[in-house]
């Protein structure tokens, strides 16, 4: 599969987790597909503190941590192991906060992979503050994963890609038809538009074929060339009148994986991560990738 810094490992964040072993797995797919690499990094920071409830530890008590830590990273190469045999693991345990210890590690990576929720996650919470501010600020693109209690990923379902007339979908445009193509399975370009500022009042006297004539063809304008680069991957184009986030959660229900870009369009820079993509990272049935645009437009 080509993609971002071929040959760099695919990295997968562990805490013990039954989220993270999900991400685990996935990450362990990934990278025998790219021929890659699995680097599985786990950080104290990410640690629930009620396992140790010793106040007489004292010094002992980052040892208990790092041997901890060392058995869920053992646990989780395991895992790897049976999902994807041969697959080549590093391991790397560090003390840190688990956002910036990933965050660092994404400066060399192809792909980092977490889960949709850690240690202590709540129920409700089915994106946790890690995949959050990861998927915020990591310098290469970052999928989150759902647990067995929440998603699906069949192996059959087409990868779907949000596509929002402007120039920074283009990094998640790219990511997606290289992973459908990889997976040898259709392309789903979703363009959704919902415009708030319309007047009820004055909605019944608008051209609404016209308007969507000219989403239907900001669209083809988005995809156009992406053909030539990838023949073999068939696309099918939705285009809909609905909120972006709301229909890709739907798509989601049938998709291997959903391709987002950081922010949309309108986003600003300062911005931490796009209302689209922090409304799939909560709701999305199917694992979602974040793709960051960069100045040159790639991921």
């Amino acid at each position: 599969m080509s993609g971002f810094r071929a040959g760099a490992p695919v990295v997968a964040g562990v805490d013990g987790s039954d989220s993270a072993l999900e991400a685990v797995r996935w990450a362990a797919r990934e990278a025998a597909r790219r021929g890659s690499p699995l680097r599985l990094v786990n950080a104290f920071g990410w640690m629930s503190t009620e396992r140790v409830t010793d106040p007489g530890l004292g010094d002992s008590y980052r040892e208990v941590l790092l041997d901890a830590a060392r058995d869920e990273v053992a646990r989780a190469a395991a895992a790897a192991t049976e999902t994807a045999p041969g697959v080549q693991i590093d391991r790397q345990v560090s003390s840190g906060y688990p956002v910036a210890v990933l965050t660092n590690e994404s400066a060399s990576a192809q792909l980092v992979v977490v889960g949709n929720r850690g240690l202590g996650g709540f129920s409700g919470l089915l994106a946790g503050s890690v995949a959050i501010a990861l998927a915020a600020h990591a310098a290469c693109p970052v999928v989150v994963v759902r647990d067995g209690e929440d998603g699906h990923s069949p192996e059959d379902g087409p990868v779907v890609v949000g596509v929002d007339g402007s120039a920074l979908s283009e990094a998640a445009l790219a990511f997606a038809y290289a992973a459908a193509d990889a997976r040898r399975v259709p392309l789903v370009a979703v363009h959704a538009w919902h415009d708030l500022l319309v007047d009820p009042t004055m909605a019944p006297l608008l051209d609404w074929p016209a308007i969507e004539a000219d989403e239907r063809l900001q669209l083809a304008e988005r995809l156009a060339g992406w053909g030539e680069k990838y023949p073999d991957v068939v696309v099918q184009r939705l285009v809909t009148r609905d909120r972006p986030a709301r229909a890709l959660v739907e798509e989601s229900g049938r998709a291997q994986l959903v391709v987002v870009g950081s922010r949309g369009r309108g986003g600003m820079k300062g911005l931490m991560l796009g209302s689209v993509s922090q409304a799939l990272l909560h709701h999305s049935v199917c694992p979602v990738a974040i793709v960051r645009p960069t100045d040159d437009g790639t991921a």
